[in-house]
């Protein structure tokens, strides 16, 4: 298994696309969108864990995220892995590689945003609950912070 910073333009860019569209979350068609548009600027970034050349899941790393009011930047965020991968700290791997990167890019801070049923999963990466948010669907979302 590998974790790959995708390039627009790549086949592996196009095969997340399908496998965001295809995946069983609901905000995994909206990823693919963002990836056939490559709404993506500056630092933004996406990454993809591959094994044997599938992609197996995807986060990215963006300046805003699904919050009317974001008062936080920059966020790790979308992480998905497809359910019979998980278990095997995929998500884990991927966050530490946006961190590598968020660090390459000269910011000291990262966010991740949870909703509620996440409570501890990302403590066990490091993170720390620092404040919560309404997002644009009206739910309550944790938001989580890492100093690098």
């Amino acid at each position: 298994m590998e974790i790959i910073q995708l390039q627009y333009g790549s086949p592996l860019w196009e095969q997340t696309a399908v496998f965001a569209e295809k995946c069983s979350w609901i905000a995994g068609k909206h990823f693919a969108a963002l990836l056939r548009e490559n709404c993506f600027s500056d630092w933004e970034a996406c990454f993809a864990a591959a094994e044997d050349q599938n992609i197996i899941g995807y986060c990215t790393f963006l300046k805003e995220d699904y919050y009317p009011e974001n008062r936080y930047s920059p966020w790790i965020s979308s992480i998905f892995v497809t359910e019979a991968f998980r278990g095997r700290r995929i998500s884990h791997k991927m966050i530490e590689a946006v961190m590598d990167y968020a660090k390459k890019q000269g910011f000291q801070t990262v966010y991740i945003p949870a909703a509620s049923d996440m409570n501890g999963f990302y403590e066990k990466c490091g993170f720390t609950k620092i404040d919560t948010l309404k997002n644009y669907s009206g739910d309550i979302d944790n938001i989580y912070m890492r100093v690098l």
